[in-house]
């Protein structure tokens, strides 16, 4: 299966290519888009928190994974050498779906995810180091998927994480290479070129989602940070 362009929390637009046997963990709130140009075949699995946490286990599960939660890259997992045993899983999710919802699906779910995790442990992956840095960014990251909208002051996060603005740039700094600003940045600007990308709203109308007051404000800001005004970023993507 080939895919195109997908996007994580902070990233930028990616494209990836997925060879045969291949398994991609894409992040929640992440939009993806397929090249239909190229003939696959595959299958996607979507479940939501609500149908999985059904314990502060299975939440603790999927904040805890490095499937979803692998910050620095997407989770790209070959199961060439082990395609029987995924194939049977595979069958076991469909024979689900004909079922009643029940507290044991997200049990086998479950299974997918703990073999897919193993697979991936065994191939060359970044493993962050679980400290009080870590900490700081994820919920950076869960912070910001919430306000970013209204608030893209460095000092308002800094407050609702009870963290010095130093402390923080230190954390960023090592799980990102980034400052706290520079990750501000990153996910209105992405939010802002989903919004382009896969809409059909006027600048004028987009300007108020990303949460800018006024279309010139809106448009300074995208060109200071992607170097091309919001209309040359849609029409460069549309026409790609």
């Amino acid at each position: 299966m080939v895919s195109k362009r997908f996007t994580n929390t902070f990233g930028r637009f990616q494209s990836h290519k997925n060879p045969p046997d291949t398994l991609l963990f894409i992040n929640k709130n992440s939009v993806q888009l397929f090249d239909n140009s190229i003939k696959f075949s595959g299958k996607a699995i979507l479940f939501t928190d609500i149908f999985f946490c059904k314990s502060e286990t299975d939440t603790e599960f999927l904040r805890s994974t490095i499937l979803f939660n692998d910050l620095l890259s997407i989770s790209q997992i070959s199961v060439s050498g082990c395609k029987a045993l995924f194939a049977k899983i595979f069958r076991d999710l469909e024979a689900e779906l004909v079922l009643d919802i029940d507290s044991f699906q997200s049990e086998i779910l479950r299974n997918l995810l703990l073999h897919s995790e193993r697979e991936r442990r065994k191939r060359d992956f970044i493993a962050l180091k679980k400290d009080a840095n870590l900490d700081f960014a994820m919920l950076l990251r869960d912070l910001l998927d919430v306000h970013f909208i209204s608030q893209k002051n460095v000092g308002f996060y800094c407050g609702q994480m009870d963290v010095t603005p130093k402390r923080l740039n230190q954390a960023t700094s090592k799980i990102f290479g980034k400052t706290p600003k520079e990750i501000i940045d990153d996910r209105v600007l992405l939010e802002s070129k989903r919004l382009l990308a896969h809409t059909h709203k006027s600048i004028k109308e987009l300007t108020y989602f990303p949460g800018f007051e006024e279309p010139t404000n809106f448009i300074k800001y995208f060109k200071k940070h992607i170097s091309k005004t919001p209309l040359e970023f849609r029409e460069e993507f549309v026409s790609d």
